[in-house]
């Protein structure tokens, strides 16, 4: 027969206190003498007493856990950002309970359900790629579950985020290309609903004009992020007459598959065609032809920074707190930086 496990009330007994003294003591409460704290401290590691966490989180009204949405683990990207996350949440004595939406609108919205069941304490969320709508995030505030976006962030002023702005290594993506003698210049962007995709041509352009470039339409292109449509984007930069000597990728996942492409097509990596990405991913570092240089927009950062907003809302006892946005700068990095 299992034995029972020891509770507060049998320490109690055994020391002839109260209840509400041993409790104290174990936390250390400065109303409890030195004495007490140490008898009951003995006490309770002898008989190998742990406190019991579904009452002190029923008391405390907290579940000590943090949900996280992601696309996909299986990018570098993500699992950098969660290992941001959960070093702040391990200080604070918090725990991560981690979910993959696989860039599904319909998934997400499951698993914030699933989430807010779960009471969970906050949520930390980079969005899928088809998410149009906030609606189920809105859902939570009812449940006093606050919400803070990072990374992929939906077009909103009045939400809490954390992100990258890659305006500034966009055009020092294009100054570097430009540089190198560089002028037929192409973008392989994402899908034309993300936020980050509108962001990159737009300062893919200001680059290119700032250089004195044409912005040709025929060299900006777009990917659904599905091999398949890759490689179409990039065929059909290769029809055009007069073709790209450069190529900036939407990031360094869309440039593995472009080169792999482009080398099934006997195109000789940065010499025919140069390429330039985003994501700085190290495992680019292993190829033997990587991209030029990459744009970094360092998610450790942006998963820790993301969680310690969170952790401030969760404290700030102000109803009328605004809403904050977080912005970190991008930067350009070659391989080896």
């Amino acid at each position: 027969m299992q034995k029972k496990l020891p509770t507060i009330k049998e320490i109690a007994k055994r020391l002839n206190v109260s209840v509400s003294t041993v409790s104290r003591a174990l936390h250390d409460h400065h109303t409890i003498g030195l004495r007490t704290k140490m008898q009951v401290k003995a006490l309770a590691k002898e008989l190998n007493y742990e406190p019991n966490q579904t009452a002190i989180m029923f008391k405390q009204r907290k579940t000590f856990i943090i949900g996280v949405i992601t696309p996909r683990l299986t990018e570098e990207f993500f699992s950098t950002a969660i290992s941001g996350i959960e070093d702040v949440a391990s200080k604070n004595k918090y725990n991560v309970l981690i979910a993959q939406s696989y860039d599904d609108s319909e998934r997400e919205q499951q698993i914030v359900e699933t989430m807010k069941n779960s009471r969970v304490d906050g949520l930390l969320v980079s969005v899928a790629k088809n998410t149009k709508s906030t609606e189920h995030f809105d859902a939570l505030k009812k449940y006093n579950i606050p919400v803070v976006f990072f990374d992929c962030v939906p077009e909103q002023p009045d939400l809490n985020s954390v992100s990258c702005d890659l305006h500034t290594g966009t055009i020092e993506a294009v100054n570097f290309l430009a540089a190198k003698g560089h002028k037929r210049i192409a973008l392989l962007n994402g899908p034309a609903n993300l936020p980050a995709s509108n962001q990159r041509e737009k300062s893919f352009i200001e680059g290119l004009e700032k250089n004195k470039l044409k912005a040709d339409p025929a060299l900006i292109v777009e990917t659904d992020l599905s091999k398949e449509s890759t490689y179409a984007a990039v065929q059909s930069l290769l029809d055009l007459k007069s073709k790209p000597t450069a190529v900036v990728v939407f990031n360094d996942y869309v440039a593995l598959e472009t080169m792999q492409y482009a080398k099934s097509k006997k195109i000789r990596i940065n010499k025919d065609i140069s390429f330039v990405s985003y994501a700085h991913l190290p495992v680019c570092n292993y190829l033997d032809n990587p991209p030029l240089a990459s744009v970094e927009q360092f998610p450790y950062e942006q998963g820790s920074k993301a969680m310690d907003l969170l952790f401030n809302i969760l404290s700030d006892t102000n109803e009328s707190r605004k809403p904050e946005q977080i912005i970190l700068d991008s930067k350009l990095m070659t391989w080896g930086d």
